[in-house]
């Protein structure tokens, strides 16, 4: 498929799509865990970077790697400065500084491989985050001086997050009030 035709794909489509050279994959609907995760950090990052010159969105933003033509859709995305949008897409940035994928059963395997290969492509992209849905555990991938990233795991506490300059509290991101 052609990007020009992706892109009227998702105008058209009530399900959303990733692409890779060519290649659309849909992308299910999450669990009610994931959904509620994913809207508990965007809350968080909302409330903690008010004021700062940084957009917090959602899944519905696309991001694209223009260099590898793959565009992705990560649960929360955080954009600090001037939005850069991609060339052939007015809908996608290519200049996240921040993203946080909260982990499925089907994507895992996706988002810590093949999906960060080609997000670490992005030269502004400093963390990546990785949540589970089924524990306690969120992973920070930073983005090091050499061209390499750093693993920090937390399973407790607050999660520092240094391209933001602010935190997440686990307590806060795992947090259900209806439980």
């Amino acid at each position: 498929m052609s990007y020009a035709d992706y892109k009227a794909l998702e105008r058209s489509s009530p399900e959303r799509h990733e692409f890779l050279r060519g290649e659309v994959c849909a992308i299910g609907g999450g669990s009610p865990s994931h959904s509620f995760i994913a809207a508990n950090i965007a809350v968080a990052f909302g409330q903690a970077l008010k004021g700062k010159p940084c957009s917090v969105f959602t899944s519905d933003l696309r991001v694209r790697v223009v260099e590898t033509d793959r565009t992705t859709s990560p649960d929360v995305t955080v954009v600090c400065g001037k939005r850069q949008l991609a060339p052939d897409d007015e809908d996608a940035v290519t200049n996240p500084v921040l993203i946080v994928e909260v982990l499925s059963d089907s994507t895992e395997a996706s988002d810590r491989g093949e999906k960060f290969a080609h997000l670490q492509r992005l030269a502004s992209l400093q963390e990546y985050v990785l949540v589970s849905q089924h524990g306690r555990r969120i992973e920070v991938f930073r983005r090091s001086e050499s061209p390499t990233w750093t693993l920090i795991p937390h399973t407790e506490g607050r999660v520092e997050l240094k391209s933001v300059a602010a935190a997440l509290d686990m307590a806060d991101v795992y947090a259900d009030p209806t439980a």
